[in-house]
This record gives structure tokens, sequence and C-alpha cells, in this order.
């Protein structure tokens, strides 16, 4: 038995028989600088109630040094993941002290040693169970605790955690600093950070309230972080989640840390939010992506109430954090912030997500059945976050704001600092609707699958709306005609939709779209007039939800192979170079790259890609100097490029400065278009090393490997191949770069070899690395060939591997699959 994969049934047992009162974190972290030192001194005091003798504690570290209970020392029983404890009284006060490791691949207490002043960084992330990576503890989220954290640290750094210091005492190169102890919460939401940040501070009022407000990130990108705009979307947040959910924010000050080669998008720590790097631009950065980041900022607000406050009693209920945190980052852009359009992109881009996973074999209901860590592992995807998040939107409609944003703060009422489930949602939900929502509940998260609505006329002219896979939508239909130029709305039609057919009254209009005000959670086809008046005149439709919603449906039919690759692109050639929505362009773009790579027959995609590379060119001369359009243009004209060779003396112009008026050329799009040289041949070594000292920082070091990786040579890629698979030493960011590197260009040519070998390591090495790396190499690597064969053998010939890599494997086969069947289609 792998004992680091905890299971739903043990776990629940343990906090059956398991009060956890306090617990107290003792770090050393002052030898961290110290490039050849692996691990850090972590001492864990637990107190905690017990009805049984025996238990166990969960750690994963390079040894465990000493356990005692109630003052007792015990014989050391530890397998790499679990800590017996035998002896047990009904009240217990346990100390274990053990060496953890400091972590490469953004699991645990990771470290990060910046080229650019030779600091070094630290921050923890551990959602789901990676806090055990750092301290002994009880590893589920039903098994709150107040945690108080002591660490030990270099003098001059910034020491970060939960809560603000109680005091901090000044050694000789050395400093300790005792935090307060935290209000109950769950393991996996603690969190620890230190180095030499650069800080920026604020604060908020409301009435009696006055919480601190601090914005961290690296010293080398201090210049970069735009800290008035983060702390204006920060007292946004807080204005409006104080006044929608009735109760104050709990966790004292509120703290936010950009961090280096990070995993996630952020994560949302209560009093310690850590956000990736990504979300501040070295360079340029469009309105679309600061829209971003204020989404992620308010998601990850949402969480101090969804999610800490109130927590999931295990990873089944994932979605009564994330479903409600991805509704609130929209709703919260939309209504409190300046940008007003965030249902747009949610829509057109964040939906597709959604869309993409519940059409795979593994898709599963909202509640969702995660047996193990594993399994919870994976369930952080498109279903529980987006289309969770699409589902309570179709909540508000059919219960009303007022009702929905009142069962929220009644849920809130009656389980601060306790652990739920889905019941004790809908309860409150009940009680404040007046309806029994068990059958909404039984529709739309207790179901998997995703519905399709589209019109049939029957022979005596009446006007049917089908739908497959049917559920209950409240939707609105959009009746819309061209005026003086202009595709606007004529009428909207609301109503209830239940069966498999319903008669609706439909004039005639030029573009009808089934599901206006994106409302429900349905794919909405186009019928043939529409689709007509789309391809003429998609630009001139004057609303940008309505263009959102246009865009995809046109993206959905692609994929379905309904409509053809080739006219889909000819839409995106004729209407994106006029998309005014830079978040709907930054999307379209995308989808038009994937196209060409994955949709169209081969006999027509060399044809295909110099299209889309002339139109790109064309537009990105064209697009006015300095707007967000023009640098989104140079940034797709960077990505087809490295699978189109026609057009390499422009690339070196904008290298040069010679570009187009007011685009700025950050650090980010020079490693773009210069490794883009590189995977066609155009550019080798010396370019890139002459890049790398033009930006030796982090990032660049980073994005050399990859160039390096990207030469289209046979031997290179195995290089990349071996080092990805077997160099220990690498980070999750070089990791990626390998992995990105050897799949460069899509020269199958080069790399097809490697298919075998694929399926021969893939077993190995998901019981030998963690589970984020394993992750990373199972997805990255898997072989997109012509045929299904070869992971079907391999399904068939390992029934008994783990669940969670199965169902990955399953995932990538089914892509694989969709891209076959779509380019079959075009043939």
């Amino acid at each position: 038995m792998d004992t680091a994969n905890l299971t739903r049934e043990e776990t629940a047992a343990r906090s059956a028989a398991i009060t956890v009162n306090r617990i107290r974190v003792e770090l050393d972290l002052t030898g961290a600088p110290e490039r050849a030192r692996t691990g850090f001194p972590t001492v864990t005091t637990l107190e905690f109630d017990s009805i049984v003798d025996t238990t166990w504690l969960d750690f994963i570290g390079e040894h465990v040094q000493r356990v005692s209970v109630n003052g007792v020392d015990q014989e050391i029983v530890y397998d790499g993941a679990r800590i017996s404890l035998s002896g047990l009284a009904g009240s217990n006060r346990v100390r274990v002290e053990a060496i953890g490791t400091y972590s490469r691949s953004g699991e645990g207490l990771h470290r990060f040693h910046d080229p650019v002043d030779d600091e070094t960084y630290l921050y923890t992330q551990y959602e789901p169970a990676d806090s055990r990576r750092v301290m002994a503890c009880f590893e589920q989220p039903d098994m709150k605790a107040e945690y108080t954290f002591v660490i030990d640290a270099p003098t001059g750094w910034e020491v970060l955690s939960n809560q603000s210091p109680t005091h901090t005492d000044l050694g000789v190169g050395v400093q300790r600093v005792e935090f307060a102890p935290t209000l109950p919460i769950s393991s996996y939401i603690t969190a620890v950070a230190a180095g030499p940040y650069s800080r920026v501070d604020g604060e908020w009022r409301r009435d009696e309230q006055n919480v601190a407000l601090g914005v961290f990130v690296r010293r080398s990108l201090a210049p970069h972080l735009e800290a008035e705009e983060i702390l204006e979307v920060t007292r946004q947040g807080l204005d409006f989640f104080t006044d929608a959910f009735a109760y104050p924010y709990p966790w004292g000050k509120y703290d936010q840390i950009f961090v280096p080669e990070y995993n996630l998008g952020a994560m949302e720590n209560p009093g310690l939010v850590t956000f990736t790097e990504s979300y501040l631009s070295r360079g340029a950065a469009t309105d679309a992506q600061r829209a971003a980041r204020a989404n992620t900022i308010l998601h990850e607000m949402a969480h101090m109430w969804f999610g800490d406050l109130v927590t999931m009693t295990w990873w089944d209920d994932l979605w009564l954090k994330e479903s409600f945190a991805d509704y609130m980052g929209a709703h919260a852009s939309a209504v409190a912030t300046r940008y007003h359009d965030a249902w747009v992109k949610f829509a057109a881009s964040r939906k597709a997500w959604a869309y993409q996973q519940d059409q795979l074999p593994t898709t599963h209901p909202i509640v969702a059945d995660i047996p193990d860590l594993e399994a919870a592992k994976l369930n952080f995807d498109g279903i529980t976050y987006a289309k969770g998040a699409a589902v309570l939107k179709q909540l508000v409609a059919f219960v009303g704001d007022e009702a929905f944003f009142e069962g929220a703060r009644r849920y809130f009422a009656a389980n601060a600092f306790g652990n739920t489930t889905l019941e004790d949602f809908l309860v409150q939900l009940s009680a404040v609707s007046g309806r029994d929502m068990r059958d909404w509940s039984a529709a739309w998260l207790q179901t998997s699958g995703v519905s399709t609505l589209w019109t049939e006329t029957e022979a005596d002219g009446r006007h049917v709306l089908v739908q497959s896979d049917p559920r209950p939508h409240r939707l609105r239909i959009g009746l819309y005609e061209r005026v003086d130029g202009h595709i606007i709305r004529r009428e909207q039609r609301e109503l209830d939709v239940i069966g498999e057919r319903t008669e609706i009254d439909l004039p005639a209009a030029d573009l009808v779209i089934l599901n206006d005000d994106d409302l429900t959670y349905v794919k909405a086809r186009l019928d043939a007039r529409s689709l007509g008046t789309v391809e003429e005149s998609l630009s001139a439709i004057d609303d940008p939800l309505a263009r959102a919603l246009v865009w995809s449906s046109l993206w959905n039919a692609t994929r379905d192979g309904e409509l053809s690759a080739t006219r889909y692109l000819g839409i995106v050639r004729a209407h994106a170079p006029a998309e005014s929505n830079i978040g709907l362009l930054t999307g379209v773009l995308a989808n038009a790259i994937h196209t060409i790579r994955h949709f169209v027959g081969a006999a027509s995609r060399e044809d295909e890609q110099r299209r889309w590379a002339d139109t790109v060119w064309r537009t990105l001369e064209a697009a006015d100097a300095g707007s967000d359009a023009q640098l989104s243009w140079a940034r797709a004209f960077a990505t087809i490029t490295a699978f189109d060779d026609a057009h390499p003396e422009q690339v070196r112009a904008l290298l040069a400065g010679e570009g187009p008026e007011g685009l700025v050329v950050d650090p980010d799009l020079r490693w773009q278009l210069l490794t883009a040289l590189v995977t066609t041949g155009r550019a080798g070594l010396a370019e890139v090393a002459a890049e790398q000292q033009r930006d030796d920082t982090g990032d660049g070091r980073t994005a050399a490997r990859r160039a390096r990786a990207s030469r289209p040579d046979a031997d290179v890629r195995r290089e990349a191949w071996d080092s990805a698979w077997n160099d220990l030493s690498l980070s999750n960011d070089h990791l990626d770069a390998e992995i990105g590197g050897f799949r460069a260009g899509g020269r199958r040519d080069l790399i097809s070899g490697f298919d075998d070998e694929y399926f021969a390591r893939i077993g190995r090495v998901w019981g030998e690395r963690s589970i984020e790396i394993a992750r990373r190499l199972v997805i990255g690597m898997f072989p997109s060939g012509d045929s299904l064969e070869p992971v079907d053998a391999w399904l068939a010939a390992n029934e008994g591997v783990p669940a969670a890599l199965r169902r990955l494997v399953i995932e990538q086969r089914d892509h694989l699959a969709r891209d076959l069947r779509v380019r079959a289609a075009q043939d």
C-alpha cells in the first residue's frame, strides 16, 4: 500500500477519534541560503484529545529524529509518509523532531535562488496535502486547529505566516519570529514565506475594522510590481465581500505575495495569499492580463469565507469552495472593479475549459467521488472550477441574486470555523429561497456531461428547441438583426427548458443566440442563417458578451467536428483583426493556432499555417501603436513563427527593435521570438547565449533552457528527453522548459521514436516522483501520433495501475482521438 495516498475512509475514522486543539510549528530556515543544504529542522508540537490509543501523523521529509508522547520518547516507527503513535491518553501532547526537505517541485517548502542578486527565497504551497512536507500533522481538511508558527531565519529577511508576529528575537545574523496563533484552520491553508522580499504596505478601513495590507515580491522583480493597482482591487474586494457576506473579514492582516516557480495561479492561505509571478509582467501587459489578475485576487479573497472560514469535510466537496470562488471572482470583478466585462471573458474562455473537461470520458459530477488524495489532486479541474461557477450562475438565474447571497450569509453564520458537505449548503439555500433545492442539485451537481442546444423546424413550420442530455435551464433567447452596419439585439425572450424538446415561438432573425446573456451551462449551436450572418458580420456585433457567445459557439462546433476547421479559420481571419475586446481576442488567437495544429488535415495544414502567419503579420503592422491589440498580435506572431518559417526577417526585425511603432518587445516576448527562430533552425546556441547574457534572470535562464532544447536536431531532442525523465535536480519550471523544447515546432519526425519508451516509463515515474512532477511528465510527453493503438495497448495491459495515472492517460488518449476524428472529418 502507498501510505502517502490517504483515503477518505481512514481519514474519516481518524477525525472521528481525534480532536485537535493546538499545534506549534518551529522551523529553522537559517541554512536556506546554503545550496548544498537539502533539508531544514522542523519541530511540531501537537495537543489533541483522543478516544483511541493509537493513530498516526503525516510527514514526508528526510528523516524523523525524535517522537515523544506526553513527555515520553517513543520508538520511531516511520515509513516515509506516516509516523505511528501509540500509548495515547484522553488528552495528549506529541512532539516530533524531524528534518524536512527543501522543495524544487513547488510542493511543500519551495526554495529559489535568484541569479540576479544571488538571494534566496522560500514559500510554502500545500493544497491538497503537502503541509506534511514541512511539519508533522493530521493532513486532512476536517481536523482544524490553532497553529502557532515560530521561524528562525537570517537577519534582514521578511518572515511571514498566516498571522502577524507577536515578537521577534534578534541574534547574530539570525532572527526568531513568533507569530500569533491562528483561528482554527486546516493544515493545507497554513503558510510560511521567508526571504529578502520587497514589500509595499497599505490598509483597508471599514467602520471598526482596520486590516493591514501587504504586497510582496522578489527584489529583482520589484520594479514590475503594480502595487497600487493590486491594493486598489484588494480594497474593492474587501468592501464588496464584507457587504455581500455580512461577515467581517476574520483573519487579521491581508498579505499577498508573488512567488517564483509556482505551480498554481494562486492559493488562498488566510492572511498570506500566494500568487504566481506570471501575474507580473516584465515589460508590457494588456488590460486583459490585469483583469485576469484582478479576477484571481478576488477569487482568492472569496476563499477567505468559502474554503477558509467554512471548509469542506473531504475533497468530495471541493466545489464548495472552488466553484463559489470562481463565480465570485467574475461577479466581484464585474460589480466592484473597473473590469466590468469579467463575464465576457468567462463566457468565452473559462467555460471553454469546462466544456472540454466535461466531454472527456473521465468527467465527473461537480460533487465528485474522491476516494483518496491522488484523486483529489486531479480534481482541481475545469469541472470543479469553471463548470461549477457556470452552474452557480444558472442557480442565481433560478433563485435570484438576493436569495443566493442570503443563503451564503446563513451558511457562514451556521458553520463558521467548521467543516461542511453539500447538504449543509442546500439546507440554507432551500430555507431562504422557499424551494427544495435537492432536485436542482441532482440535475446539476450530481450528474456529469454538457447538454447541447439547437433549433429545429417541423414540417408544419413550428419551431422546437432541442437539447441533448436534458437538464432544466432558465435561459434567454436573443434575436438580433442588421441595422446600419451593426448587429444589434431586437428582442429577447426568457423561458424555462426542461425536456428534450420544447416548442418555442421563434420569429425570423438574422442571428439567434440560444443562451443569450450566458445564464446557463450549455453548448448552444448556431442555425444556418445565424452562421451565415456571423461569417459575414461577426465583428459588427456591438455587444461584447454576444460576441463572446458567438465565438464560443463557433469554437465548440469546430472542436466537435460540426464546423469545418478551415471555415472556422476563415471566420477568424476575417473578424479577429477587428475584435476590440482583448480578453476575447487572446482566446481566439489561441484557438486559431490550436485548430491549425490539431484539427486541420495534414494536406491543408501548411497552407493554413501560411495564411494565418500572413494574417497575423499584416494585422500586427496595422494595429494602433502601443495598443493592447498590437501586443496581442505580436505574441501570436511569435507563436506561429515557431511552426511557419516564412517570416524570419520580420522576426529578426522585431528583435532588433525595428518593428511596428509603439510595440514594446519585453524580455518574455524576445525569448518567444528567438525560440521561434531556434525551433526553425534560423538561430542557434550563440544567439541563445547572447540573449541569456542580456536577460540573466530566473525567467531568462528558464527560457534559455527551453530555447536550447528546441533546436531541430534529433540528438538535441534526445538530450531534452533524457533530462526531463532523469535529471532529478530540475525544478518544476525547468522541467517544463525541457518538455517544451522537446515538443517545439510540432516536429514529430524528431521525436516519434520515443513513443514506445514513453509507455514503458510512465508507470515507474508515477511511483517514484511526486505527483506534481509525474503529472507534468505524463501529460507533457504523451505521444501525439497518428494512431490510438499504442495508448490502447498500454491501457489494456495496465488496468491495475493507480487510478490517477490511468485517468491522465485516458484523458490524453481522448484528446488525441478528438484530433484524429476531427481531422478525418476535414478530409
